[in-house]
């Protein structure tokens, strides 16, 4: 459409109003955007862009059917992940790739929160479905499971038809993530697998389960995948194929594009956190980047650090209840990140921009895009953790010479002798390279495969040690700093998140001397938005609660930093108390190596002392301060009659810390306690136990 004013009109455009003048206006602009579709003015889409826009990385409109999604992207394989460290994550990855890679199978990685479970009954007989699933806590599906677990382990699960039996066309394979410290060990995928059967589906292979506790998880894994491999082959008439590596991202030099480009991530977790208008709900997608207020030293020692910080949510809408867990969100030290882009020859590309594009329709780029090598390595990747063995089987076809080809062979294919030459020194991926090269870069890695065979860079958890009554807008944390000397290793083995934060505390208060690995950390973050002290942040609700009565009694027990969750219990109960309500008696047994060295908080009990009054006992066991080591189980033995007398006042029992020796022999000791005191059997004493854990009368909040 055009229009033109007629010659012998001219004089009177003087006569026009302003309306006119508008309204022409808008109609000339009307006939520009038509015959030029806006690209005058239009913003050009980024064709890499992918969900991070979104702060929680969804997709609007997005299919919850599996059934559907399966049928549209053509795949035959399913592989669920219950995840909530990475780690069920990384083995649904890993399966998927080699899936596809050994036998043509068409698979793809499915978050479970992101699907409905209503229409499994309708799930295809030639295809399969795998679950990986990690228990958590005492027993809980992982955060991202829990709508899974509920449905398909209720009592009035309804699936869409009414078959019979309702799952009779499913076929399936299961893998559990637990800890055999935890009394319900791999609780979540046993009750699954027991729910799956229940309804007649068909599970293929066992029903893994792989062990944290022991230590084993991972040849755990290996060891159940390869007859599982082999079971379904048969199942599905799959012919296994020599493994060639096929990528599954695609990596786009964007030459166009720099670090001062503003559409460029540089660490950023999302598009709100790039555009600088980052807003809740603030979770394990989109973290808070929250001022730290206050860190301090807690020990009194050279070489050990122990820290405090005081982190202030009171700019976002967190919120969080006593005995709740709080999310640091670390970054790799400079050292490491150097180490890691120095080994594969990327040292000089560091800073170049790239896009990284799934090459099929059902991956997800696990960070936001364009981005540099070294914001992927610094801020998104795991390159510390231990190395995987199947890992490393990948690269091998990569390595830099024949004779590091087949040591990274012989690596991958051999249990024993991987463990030899990695275990005791505790080798990441980059450390791992150098030593099998002899410091020989590892240029022909493609940066995909790094991509698909790291995790992803984990939120390190830590229990509150504040109460939300007392200070409901700043969190407290207590965290010993890891920092251990490993035969083999030039450097120590150090933990990412808790040297970050000394990194921070020792910024914060200006020590005179800092750790040098500490001030390698990108402190100020992308683009100084961590600048002034700040962290990213998000909060975990937890089960381990005080009673909401505060008359009951409570014992807890917390040697270290287990102390940590009790520190709050006792600073909420001194509320309480001098709020005027009748508080039960708070019996803490308190360990640590000596009072002159690690004893955290001494003076804050004393106060807390002040405020109950004979409410509140502190029992110590300092294990090095003579030559007879005593510890908190020890001590908990000799004031058996007063803790028993206390249950049986219906008080609560708690337990943070060490789960592997502590938890256990804490646990061993209570039921002794019980059988001896009310003159009852020792395997009765047992039941009592576990009776008074169903009940959360007994609660937990441990680590391995």
């Amino acid at each position: 459409m055009a229009f033109a004013v007629p010659l012998d009109d001219k004089d009177n455009m003087a006569e026009l109003d302003t309306l006119d003048i508008i309204v022409l206006g808008a109609i000339l602009l009307g006939t520009l955007a038509y015959f030029t579709k806006g690209t005058y003015w239009g913003v050009t889409k980024d064709p890499y862009a992918n969900a991070f826009a979104n702060a929680n990385g969804a997709k609007a409109g997005k299919s919850r059917n599996i059934v559907e999604k399966m049928e549209e992207s053509g795949k035959n394989c399913v592989i669920f992940y219950g995840s909530q460290t990475g780690t069920a994550e990384d083995y649904a990855s890993r399966l998927a790739k080699e899936g596809k890679s050994r036998f043509g199978l068409e698979t793809m990685v499915a978050d479970l929160e992101e699907y409905d479970f209503e229409n499994l009954d309708t799930f295809p007989s030639d295809k399969v479905a795998m679950f990986i699933l990690a228990t958590y806590g005492e027993g809980e599906p992982t955060d991202n499971a829990v709508d899974f677990y509920e449905f398909v382990t209720g009592e009035d699960a309804a699936f869409s038809e009414s078959n019979d039996p309702a799952l009779g066309n499913l076929n399936y394979v299961t893998f559990g993530l637990g800890n055999n410290t935890y009394e319900h060990y791999n609780s979540m995928v046993r009750n699954v697998d027991k729910a799956f059967t229940k309804f007649g589906a068909h599970r293929i292979g066992e029903a893994g389960e792989g062990d944290d506790g022991a230590g084993t998880m991972e040849e755990d894994f290996l060891a159940w995948k390869e007859p599982m491999w082999s079971a379904l082959a048969d199942k599905m008439g799959l012919q296994e194929r020599e493994a060639v590596y096929e990528p599954v991202f695609g990596i786009v030099d964007r030459e166009n594009l720099s670090v001062e480009s503003p559409e460029v991530y540089l660490g950023e977790p999302n598009k709100m956190h790039l555009e600088g208008t980052a807003k809740g709900p603030f979770n394990a997608h989109n973290p808070y980047i929250a001022p730290i207020v206050e860190s301090r030293e807690l020990f009194s020692v050279k070489d050990r650090n122990c820290l405090h910080v005081d982190v202030d949510i009171s700019g976002s809408k967190l919120s969080y209840q006593t005995g709740d867990h709080i999310a640091i969100w670390p970054t790799n030290a400079g050292d490491e990140v150097d180490r890691f882009l120095d080994i594969l020859g990327l040292k000089e590309k560091r800073h170049n921009v790239i896009s990284v594009k799934a090459l099929e329709p059902t991956a997800k780029v696990p960070f936001p895009t364009p981005t540099t090598y070294d914001a992927i390595v610094r801020y998104h990747m795991e390159i510390c953790a231990p190395v995987s063995r199947q890992f490393v089987s990948t690269l091998a076809a990569f390595a830099p010479n024949e004779e590091a080809k087949a040591e990274m062979v012989k690596l991958g294919s051999d249990k024993d002798y991987f463990h030899e030459k990695t275990i005791p020194h505790l080798f990441n991926i980059a450390g791992l390279l150098a030593k099998v090269s002899s410091g020989e870069k590892w240029t022909n890695i493609p940066f995909s495969a790094v991509i698909e065979g790291l995790n992803k860079l984990q939120p390190r958890y830590y229990s509150i040690s504040s109460s939300s009554l007392v200070q409901p807008k700043k969190i407290s944390i207590t965290a010993v700093v890891e920092n251990q000397m490993v035969p083999g290793r030039e450097e120590p083995f150090r933990g990412v998140a808790t040297n970050y934060l000394l990194a921070l505390k020792q910024k914060q208060n200006g020590d005179p001397n800092p750790e040098a690995f500490g001030k390698t950390y990108e402190l100020l973050g992308p683009r100084n938005k961590y600048d002034g002290i700040h962290v990213p942040v998000h909060v975990r609700h937890s089960n381990f609660k005080l009673p909401s009565d505060p008359s009951k009694p409570v014992i807890m027990i917390g040697p270290g930093t287990g102390v940590a969750p009790f520190r709050g219990f006792v600073q909420e109960r001194a509320k309480q108390a001098q709020n005027g309500a009748p508080v039960g008696k708070t019996l803490l047994f308190f360990g640590c190596r000596k009072p002159e060295e690690d004893f955290m908080y001494e003076n804050e009990w004393k106060e807390y002392k002040e405020a109950l009054g004979d409410k509140f006992e502190l029992v110590t066991a300092f294990s090095r301060q003579t030559s007879k080591k005593v510890y908190v189980q020890h001590r908990l033995q000799e004031y058996s009659k007063e803790v028993n007398e206390l249950l049986s006042q219906k008080g609560f029992f708690y337990v943070c810390g060490d789960a592997a020796n502590m938890a256990r022999e804490v646990n061993a000791v209570l039921a002794k306690i019980i059988a001896t005191e009310r003159g009852v059997t020792e395997a009765k004493g047992e039941d009592i136990v576990k009776s008074m854990r169903s009940s959360n009368q007994y609660q937990e909040d441990v680590w391995s």
